[in-house]
């Protein structure tokens, strides 16, 4: 691993270091800066929640409009202990992370499925460019209605919403990445006597997968978005029901309750997310021990 520490970090080591001493230096200097990290993320999310709260006290903000942080807590805890007036908290949340689950998978698999696929076949995205485009060029928010309207207000209308919205993101980055892949390498599977399928499954796709993984870290809160504004405009149950409910009765606590819950959710997916992509992609270099 000595010869993954960074030039200009090993420079400062006296000469005759050993690669050991080196590399334990690398590794400290890493852990001091993830915990520096870590104490400014903490520090930073205390002092806007400690302003947030004092403003509200204060009536430096109207309190009406801008519930304090601590009546926030207080209706995540009274949703959690009492449920909502909509049924359990955990069962409204439950049918929102169905919607956005179904919608993330399903949109992600055909988005990397017809992103390579368009990729690789320079006729077919010729002729399927402008459609897509045309599309793409619809904003996503207002298929709700038309897929409530065509669907109704079960499942199948959020998920397709859900589905749109990650779909789109997913297939741009699969396609470009297909399209970045290094044609040296291309070349030299064709010399060896590579397939197509060959070519894709060992070249093209590795090649691909850091643009794909990138995608798929933003496009799982626009899985969690199309859900809540499919619920929005009109369901039953869900996250974005009581975001609905709240807005109508003027609840800015449990609005801000609602928004705080769907961003716990995304963090752990993203955290999720992160470990499935390193455990996938281990042949990556180590960027983790850049030192600077």
């Amino acid at each position: 691993m000595a010869n993954i520490a960074m030039e200009p970090a090993a420079a400062r080591f006296r000469p005759g270091t050993s690669d050991t001493e080196i590399e334990a230096a690398a590794l400290r200097s890493i852990k001091r800066r993830k915990q520096v990290v870590l104490f400014w993320q903490i520090a930073i999310l205390v002092i806007a929640l400690g302003l947030w709260e004092i403003s509200s006290q204060l009536n430096w903000i109207d309190p009406f409009f801008y519930a304090s942080p601590s009546l926030v807590v207080d209706r995540l805890y009274d949703w959690a202990v009492n449920g909502t007036t909509e049924g359990s908290l955990w069962y409204n949340l439950g049918i929102t992370m169905e919607e956005a689950l179904i919608g993330f998978f399903t949109g992600s698999i055909a988005g990397v499925v017809v992103g390579i696929g368009l990729g690789r076949n320079r006729m077919l995205s010729d002729i399927f460019s402008v459609y897509i485009k045309a599309i793409n060029s619809i904003p996503r928010v207002v298929l709700a209605p038309i897929f409530i309207m065509i669907m109704g207000l079960g499942l199948a209308s959020k998920v397709a919403l859900a589905f749109i919205m990650v779909f789109f993101v997913v297939f741009a980055n699969a396609f470009q990445g297909v399209r970045e892949a290094d044609r040296d390498m291309i070349a030299n599977a064709r010399i060896l006597g590579a397939s197509d399928w060959q070519v894709t499954r060992t070249v093209i796709v590795p090649s691909a997968m850091s643009w794909i993984f990138a995608s798929l870290h933003v496009s799982f809160g626009f899985a969690i978005i199309g859900a809540i504004v499919g619920e929005f405009v009109g369901a039953r149950f869900g996250i974005g029901q009581l975001i609905s409910i709240a807005k109508g009765t003027f609840d800015a606590a449990g609005m801000f309750a609602a928004i705080v819950l769907v961003m716990i959710v995304t963090l752990v997916a993203e955290y999720i997310m992160t470990l499935v992509e390193n455990r996938l992609a281990k042949w990556r270099p180590q960027q983790s021990l850049d030192t600077h």
